[in-house]
Protein backbone atom coordinates (compact mmCIF):
# COMPACT_ATOMS: atom_id res chain seq x y z
CA UNK A 1 0.00 0.00 0.00
CA UNK A 2 1.44 3.31 -1.35
CA UNK A 3 2.20 6.06 1.25
CA UNK A 4 0.64 9.05 -1.05
CA UNK A 5 -3.28 7.04 -0.58
CA UNK A 6 -3.04 7.31 3.45
CA UNK A 7 -4.98 10.26 4.11
CA UNK A 8 -7.73 8.78 2.04
CA UNK A 9 -7.84 5.43 3.22
CA UNK A 10 -7.55 7.11 7.38
CA UNK A 11 -10.65 8.89 5.98
CA UNK A 12 -12.51 5.93 4.83
CA UNK A 13 -11.66 3.73 7.30
CA UNK A 14 -11.87 5.99 10.11
CA UNK A 15 -13.00 3.58 12.59
CA UNK A 16 -11.36 0.21 11.54
CA UNK A 17 -7.68 -0.90 11.31
CA UNK A 18 -4.84 -0.82 9.01
CA UNK A 19 -1.93 -2.79 8.78
CA UNK A 20 1.06 -1.99 7.09
CA UNK A 21 3.80 -4.38 5.94
CA UNK A 22 7.29 -2.32 5.86
CA UNK A 23 7.22 -2.60 2.28
CA UNK A 24 5.12 0.30 2.15
CA UNK A 25 7.67 2.31 3.46
CA UNK A 26 9.92 4.99 1.44
CA UNK A 27 13.22 3.03 0.74
CA UNK A 28 16.24 4.88 2.01
CA UNK A 29 19.69 3.52 0.59
CA UNK A 30 22.70 4.94 2.89
CA UNK A 31 24.99 3.31 0.42
CA UNK A 32 23.72 6.50 -1.92
CA UNK A 33 26.25 8.89 -0.33
CA UNK A 34 28.69 10.46 -2.15
CA UNK A 35 26.32 10.46 -5.54
CA UNK A 36 23.74 12.49 -7.43
CA UNK A 37 20.30 10.74 -7.06
CA UNK A 38 16.69 12.03 -6.52
CA UNK A 39 15.37 12.80 -3.45
CA UNK A 40 13.71 9.14 -2.48
CA UNK A 41 10.51 11.25 -1.30
CA UNK A 42 10.01 12.48 -4.71
CA UNK A 43 6.98 11.34 -6.70
CA UNK A 44 7.66 8.37 -9.37
CA UNK A 45 9.49 10.05 -12.34
CA UNK A 46 10.26 13.33 -10.20
CA UNK A 47 13.99 14.40 -10.48
CA UNK A 48 14.00 17.40 -8.26
CA UNK A 49 14.66 17.76 -5.14
CA UNK A 50 18.35 16.43 -6.09
CA UNK A 51 20.48 15.42 -3.99
CA UNK A 52 24.23 16.37 -5.23
CA UNK A 53 27.31 13.95 -4.01
CA UNK A 54 28.27 16.28 -1.64
CA UNK A 55 25.33 16.97 0.08
CA UNK A 56 24.10 19.78 -1.19
CA UNK A 57 20.15 20.04 -2.42
CA UNK A 58 18.97 21.56 -6.12
CA UNK A 59 15.46 22.12 -5.84
CA UNK A 60 13.12 23.08 -9.00
CA UNK A 61 9.47 24.20 -8.75
CA UNK A 62 7.05 25.74 -11.38
CA UNK A 63 5.74 29.30 -10.81
CA UNK A 64 6.05 31.11 -14.10
CA UNK A 65 3.10 33.67 -12.59
CA UNK A 66 4.96 34.20 -8.94
CA UNK A 67 6.91 37.26 -8.18
CA UNK A 68 8.89 35.82 -5.28
CA UNK A 69 9.44 32.27 -4.74
CA UNK A 70 11.40 30.46 -1.52
CA UNK A 71 11.97 27.27 -0.31
CA UNK A 72 12.06 27.04 3.79
CA UNK A 73 14.47 24.06 4.51
CA UNK A 74 14.03 23.99 8.68
CA UNK A 75 11.81 26.84 8.81
CA UNK A 76 15.07 28.88 6.85
CA UNK A 77 13.53 30.87 3.90
CA UNK A 78 16.56 31.06 0.52
CA UNK A 79 15.55 32.89 -2.54
CA UNK A 80 15.38 30.62 -5.57
CA UNK A 81 16.18 32.09 -8.96
CA UNK A 82 13.28 32.34 -11.86
CA UNK A 83 14.25 30.76 -15.21
CA UNK A 84 12.89 31.88 -19.13
CA UNK A 85 10.79 28.82 -18.70
CA UNK A 86 8.85 29.93 -15.36
CA UNK A 87 10.83 26.93 -13.06
CA UNK A 88 12.50 28.46 -10.18
CA UNK A 89 15.50 27.17 -9.03
CA UNK A 90 18.26 26.86 -5.82
CA UNK A 91 21.17 25.01 -4.65
CA UNK A 92 21.47 24.69 -1.05
CA UNK A 93 24.57 24.95 0.81
CA UNK A 94 26.20 20.90 2.00
CA UNK A 95 22.86 19.59 4.28
CA UNK A 96 23.25 17.28 7.88
CA UNK A 97 22.90 13.82 7.07
CA UNK A 98 19.07 12.28 7.46
CA UNK A 99 15.60 13.95 6.74
CA UNK A 100 14.61 17.12 6.74
CA UNK A 101 11.61 19.05 6.70
CA UNK A 102 11.27 21.61 3.70
CA UNK A 103 8.14 23.98 1.90
CA UNK A 104 7.91 26.37 -0.41
CA UNK A 105 7.08 30.04 0.04
CA UNK A 106 4.98 31.35 -3.13
CA UNK A 107 4.27 35.10 -2.53
CA UNK A 108 4.55 34.61 1.28
CA UNK A 109 2.45 31.89 0.84
CA UNK A 110 3.14 28.11 2.44
CA UNK A 111 3.31 25.84 -0.90
CA UNK A 112 3.59 21.93 -0.39
CA UNK A 113 5.86 20.82 -3.42
CA UNK A 114 3.72 19.10 -5.50
CA UNK A 115 6.59 16.77 -6.90
CA UNK A 116 7.22 15.02 -3.57
CA UNK A 117 5.52 13.38 -0.54
CA UNK A 118 4.13 15.76 1.98
CA UNK A 119 4.71 15.05 6.35
CA UNK A 120 3.71 16.71 8.91
CA UNK A 121 6.12 18.96 10.55
CA UNK A 122 6.04 22.33 12.04
CA UNK A 123 2.16 22.43 12.85
CA UNK A 124 1.52 22.12 8.74
CA UNK A 125 1.77 19.87 6.21
CA UNK A 126 5.74 19.99 4.31
CA UNK A 127 7.76 17.96 2.11
CA UNK A 128 10.94 15.96 2.81
CA UNK A 129 14.51 15.42 1.72
CA UNK A 130 17.12 13.12 2.42
CA UNK A 131 20.55 12.75 2.89
CA UNK A 132 21.89 9.51 2.65
CA UNK A 133 24.12 8.75 5.65
CA UNK A 134 27.42 5.98 5.13
CA UNK A 135 26.69 4.94 8.57
CA UNK A 136 22.98 5.19 8.03
CA UNK A 137 22.28 1.17 7.43
CA UNK A 138 20.15 0.81 10.73
CA UNK A 139 17.32 2.17 9.29
CA UNK A 140 17.65 1.16 6.02
CA UNK A 141 14.69 -1.87 5.01
CA UNK A 142 16.79 -5.02 5.01
CA UNK A 143 16.37 -8.38 4.17
CA UNK A 144 15.45 -9.38 7.31
CA UNK A 145 12.15 -10.36 9.11
CA UNK A 146 9.55 -7.62 9.63
CA UNK A 147 6.80 -6.63 12.15
CA UNK A 148 3.97 -4.75 10.98
CA UNK A 149 2.98 -0.89 11.98
CA UNK A 150 -0.80 -1.18 12.77
CA UNK A 151 -3.10 1.79 12.81
CA UNK A 152 -6.26 1.46 14.76
CA UNK A 153 -8.49 3.81 16.61
CA UNK A 154 -10.03 3.47 20.80
CA UNK A 155 -12.50 5.67 22.54
CA UNK A 156 -11.13 7.78 24.88
CA UNK A 157 -13.49 8.25 27.96
CA UNK A 158 -11.70 10.76 29.47
CA UNK A 159 -12.28 13.20 26.36
CA UNK A 160 -15.57 11.70 25.11
CA UNK A 161 -13.58 11.08 21.96
CA UNK A 162 -11.92 8.80 19.50
CA UNK A 163 -8.39 8.54 19.38
CA UNK A 164 -5.67 7.68 16.24
CA UNK A 165 -2.61 5.48 17.54
CA UNK A 166 0.20 3.79 15.54
CA UNK A 167 1.56 0.31 16.86
CA UNK A 168 4.17 -1.16 16.04
CA UNK A 169 3.98 -5.25 16.69
CA UNK A 170 7.42 -7.03 16.56
CA UNK A 171 8.22 -9.90 14.05
CA UNK A 172 6.85 -13.14 15.30
CA UNK A 173 3.87 -11.31 16.58
CA UNK A 174 1.26 -13.15 14.90
CA UNK A 175 2.67 -16.22 14.74
CA UNK A 176 3.85 -16.88 18.41
CA UNK A 177 0.52 -16.10 19.75
CA UNK A 178 1.21 -17.29 23.06
CA UNK A 179 4.32 -14.77 23.66
CA UNK A 180 3.52 -11.49 25.77
CA UNK A 181 5.68 -8.52 24.98
CA UNK A 182 6.46 -5.29 26.55
CA UNK A 183 5.05 -1.72 25.85
CA UNK A 184 7.13 1.31 24.40
CA UNK A 185 5.38 4.40 24.17
CA UNK A 186 7.22 6.80 21.82
CA UNK A 187 6.12 10.70 21.90
CA UNK A 188 6.91 12.90 18.93
CA UNK A 189 7.48 16.35 19.04
CA UNK A 190 6.27 20.06 18.70
CA UNK A 191 4.15 20.59 15.93
CA UNK A 192 4.11 16.85 14.84
CA UNK A 193 1.66 13.96 16.24
CA UNK A 194 1.56 10.49 15.53
CA UNK A 195 3.09 10.01 12.19
CA UNK A 196 6.34 11.10 12.42
CA UNK A 197 8.09 8.60 14.85
CA UNK A 198 7.40 6.06 12.01
CA UNK A 199 7.50 7.79 8.59
CA UNK A 200 10.51 10.15 9.40
CA UNK A 201 11.74 8.36 12.97
CA UNK A 202 11.51 4.69 10.63
CA UNK A 203 11.18 2.83 14.36
CA UNK A 204 10.08 -0.13 13.07
CA UNK A 205 13.06 -0.76 10.12
CA UNK A 206 15.47 0.41 13.40
CA UNK A 207 13.97 -2.22 15.32
CA UNK A 208 13.54 -4.96 12.99
CA UNK A 209 17.04 -4.66 12.00
CA UNK A 210 18.03 -4.60 16.06
CA UNK A 211 15.84 -7.48 16.45
CA UNK A 212 17.25 -9.22 13.71
CA UNK A 213 20.75 -8.65 14.73
CA UNK A 214 19.83 -10.32 18.19
CA UNK A 215 20.91 -6.66 19.85
CA UNK A 216 17.42 -5.98 21.30
CA UNK A 217 14.27 -7.74 22.60
CA UNK A 218 11.24 -7.41 20.70
CA UNK A 219 8.56 -5.30 21.82
CA UNK A 220 5.63 -3.27 20.78
CA UNK A 221 5.70 0.38 20.27
CA UNK A 222 2.68 2.80 20.68
CA UNK A 223 2.75 5.94 19.10
CA UNK A 224 0.11 8.67 19.43
CA UNK A 225 -0.86 12.50 19.53
CA UNK A 226 -0.12 14.02 22.91
CA UNK A 227 -3.09 16.35 21.77
CA UNK A 228 -5.84 15.41 24.12
CA UNK A 229 -8.75 18.14 25.52
CA UNK A 230 -11.37 17.56 27.76
CA UNK A 231 -14.66 19.25 26.11
CA UNK A 232 -14.46 23.28 26.52
CA UNK A 233 -10.55 22.92 27.53
CA UNK A 234 -9.05 25.42 24.23
CA UNK A 235 -6.16 23.78 22.60
CA UNK A 236 -3.27 26.45 22.43
CA UNK A 237 -3.28 27.99 19.26
CA UNK A 238 -0.19 26.86 16.95
CA UNK A 239 2.55 28.59 16.53
CA UNK A 240 3.29 30.13 12.56
CA UNK A 241 4.89 27.90 9.95
CA UNK A 242 8.28 26.65 11.93
CA UNK A 243 6.99 25.73 15.37
CA UNK A 244 10.13 23.78 16.51
CA UNK A 245 12.99 26.06 17.58
CA UNK A 246 16.58 25.32 17.56
CA UNK A 247 16.85 24.58 20.92
CA UNK A 248 13.93 23.56 23.00
CA UNK A 249 12.40 25.44 25.63
CA UNK A 250 13.05 24.75 29.33
CA UNK A 251 10.14 22.86 31.21
CA UNK A 252 8.54 26.27 32.80
CA UNK A 253 8.13 27.79 29.54
CA UNK A 254 6.90 24.17 28.07
CA UNK A 255 4.04 24.50 30.86
CA UNK A 256 3.12 27.71 30.19
CA UNK A 257 2.73 27.21 26.52
CA UNK A 258 0.87 23.46 26.91
CA UNK A 259 -0.31 21.63 29.74
CA UNK A 260 -0.44 17.37 29.30
CA UNK A 261 -2.43 16.79 32.48
CA UNK A 262 -5.27 15.48 30.22
CA UNK A 263 -2.84 13.84 27.89
CA UNK A 264 -1.31 11.86 31.16
CA UNK A 265 -5.17 10.92 32.02
CA UNK A 266 -5.94 9.63 28.45
CA UNK A 267 -3.19 7.68 28.35
CA UNK A 268 -3.21 5.95 32.19
CA UNK A 269 -6.70 5.59 31.82
CA UNK A 270 -7.83 5.33 28.64
CA UNK A 271 -5.02 4.29 26.06
CA UNK A 272 -2.98 1.43 28.28
CA UNK A 273 -6.13 -0.01 28.94
CA UNK A 274 -6.97 -0.57 25.38
CA UNK A 275 -3.18 -1.66 24.37
CA UNK A 276 -3.12 -3.89 26.92
CA UNK A 277 -6.74 -5.28 26.18
CA UNK A 278 -6.11 -5.60 22.81
CA UNK A 279 -1.94 -6.89 22.25
CA UNK A 280 -0.38 -9.35 23.87
CA UNK A 281 1.23 -7.04 26.27
CA UNK A 282 3.59 -7.71 30.26
CA UNK A 283 1.25 -5.69 32.36
CA UNK A 284 3.36 -3.74 34.92
CA UNK A 285 6.12 -1.35 35.24
CA UNK A 286 9.04 -3.19 34.52
CA UNK A 287 7.51 -3.82 31.13
CA UNK A 288 6.89 -0.57 29.90
CA UNK A 289 9.33 2.74 28.70
CA UNK A 290 7.98 5.79 27.50
CA UNK A 291 10.45 8.56 25.56
CA UNK A 292 10.09 11.54 23.63
CA UNK A 293 11.77 14.25 21.35
CA UNK A 294 11.85 17.62 22.40
CA UNK A 295 8.42 18.71 23.27
CA UNK A 296 7.68 14.93 23.45
CA UNK A 297 10.85 14.72 26.20
CA UNK A 298 8.03 17.29 28.76
CA UNK A 299 4.94 14.56 28.03
CA UNK A 300 7.69 12.04 29.28
CA UNK A 301 8.14 13.48 32.41
CA UNK A 302 4.47 14.48 32.98
CA UNK A 303 3.35 10.77 32.39
CA UNK A 304 5.99 8.26 33.16
CA UNK A 305 8.79 9.91 35.76
CA UNK A 306 5.66 10.54 37.77
CA UNK A 307 4.44 7.22 37.77
CA UNK A 308 6.93 4.96 38.64
CA UNK A 309 4.18 2.36 39.59
CA UNK A 310 3.94 2.23 35.66
CA UNK A 311 7.12 2.68 33.76
CA UNK A 312 10.49 1.52 34.87
CA UNK A 313 12.10 3.27 31.67
CA UNK A 314 12.44 6.53 30.58
CA UNK A 315 13.91 8.60 27.04
CA UNK A 316 14.69 12.01 26.91
CA UNK A 317 15.75 12.63 23.55
CA UNK A 318 17.03 16.49 23.01
CA UNK A 319 14.89 18.29 25.96
CA UNK A 320 17.42 18.77 28.93
CA UNK A 321 18.57 16.32 31.46
CA UNK A 322 16.77 14.67 34.32
CA UNK A 323 17.82 15.18 38.33
CA UNK A 324 17.83 13.17 40.94
CA UNK A 325 15.49 14.97 42.67
CA UNK A 326 13.43 14.79 39.83
CA UNK A 327 12.81 10.81 40.45
CA UNK A 328 10.28 10.28 43.00
CA UNK A 329 10.88 6.83 43.66
CA UNK A 330 14.62 5.90 42.76
CA UNK A 331 14.17 1.90 43.31
CA UNK A 332 12.26 1.91 40.78
CA UNK A 333 13.62 3.33 37.86
CA UNK A 334 15.08 1.11 35.67
CA UNK A 335 17.09 3.57 33.19
CA UNK A 336 16.80 6.79 32.15
CA UNK A 337 18.30 7.36 29.08
CA UNK A 338 18.96 11.05 27.72
CA UNK A 339 20.37 12.36 24.27
CA UNK A 340 21.42 15.34 22.65
CA UNK A 341 22.82 16.02 19.07
CA UNK A 342 26.17 17.64 19.52
CA UNK A 343 25.24 20.79 17.80
CA UNK A 344 22.32 21.30 20.60
CA UNK A 345 23.03 23.34 23.46
CA UNK A 346 23.05 20.91 26.84
CA UNK A 347 25.12 18.40 24.77
CA UNK A 348 28.24 19.45 26.80
CA UNK A 349 26.64 18.65 30.75
CA UNK A 350 24.95 15.13 29.34
CA UNK A 351 27.38 13.35 30.50
CA UNK A 352 27.35 14.24 33.71
CA UNK A 353 24.00 14.56 34.23
CA UNK A 354 23.81 11.06 33.90
CA UNK A 355 26.56 10.55 36.02
CA UNK A 356 24.73 12.42 38.58
CA UNK A 357 21.92 10.10 38.22
CA UNK A 358 24.68 6.91 38.23
CA UNK A 359 25.77 8.69 41.90
CA UNK A 360 21.96 8.17 43.05
CA UNK A 361 21.91 4.83 42.55
CA UNK A 362 20.02 5.40 39.23
CA UNK A 363 20.92 3.92 35.93
CA UNK A 364 21.26 6.43 33.59
CA UNK A 365 23.10 6.65 29.96
CA UNK A 366 23.80 9.43 27.91
CA UNK A 367 24.32 9.98 24.33
CA UNK A 368 25.32 12.73 21.86
CA UNK A 369 24.67 11.79 18.46
CA UNK A 370 27.90 13.47 16.72
CA UNK A 371 27.67 15.91 13.99
CA UNK A 372 23.17 16.73 14.27
CA UNK A 373 21.68 19.62 15.40
CA UNK A 374 17.77 19.16 17.07
CA UNK A 375 16.53 16.54 13.81
CA UNK A 376 16.03 13.60 13.16
CA UNK A 377 19.05 12.17 12.70
CA UNK A 378 19.45 12.71 16.11
CA UNK A 379 16.39 11.21 17.71
CA UNK A 380 16.89 8.02 14.84
CA UNK A 381 20.30 7.60 16.53
CA UNK A 382 19.07 7.95 20.11
CA UNK A 383 16.41 5.04 19.70
CA UNK A 384 18.97 3.01 17.70
CA UNK A 385 20.85 3.64 21.37
CA UNK A 386 18.39 3.35 23.37
CA UNK A 387 16.19 0.31 22.50
CA UNK A 388 18.83 -2.44 22.71
CA UNK A 389 18.86 -1.18 26.58
CA UNK A 390 15.22 -1.51 27.36
CA UNK A 391 13.42 -4.44 29.30
CA UNK A 392 16.55 -6.34 30.21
Amino acid sequence: MKRILLPVLLTALSLSEICFAQTGQVLINSNLAGTVHPNPYNLYGAQFPRIEADGRVTFHFNAPDAKKVQVAIANVAFDMTKGEDGIWTYTSEPQDKGYHNYWMLVDSAIVVDPATNAFIGYSHMCNGFEIPDPDGGFYDLKDVPHGNVIIKNYFSKTISAWRHIYVYTPPGYETNTSTRYPVFYLQHGGGEDERVWFEMGRTNLILDNLIAEGKAKPFIVVMETSAAYKPGEVPPQPRAAGARPATPPDSTQRRRAFSFDTYKDVMLNDMIPFIDANFRTLKNANSRAMAGLSMGTFVTRVVALATPDKFAYLGIFSGGSIAPTDVPDKSKVKLIFMSFGSRERGADGLKDAAETLKKAGINAVSYVSPLTAHEWQSWRRSLYQMAPLLFK
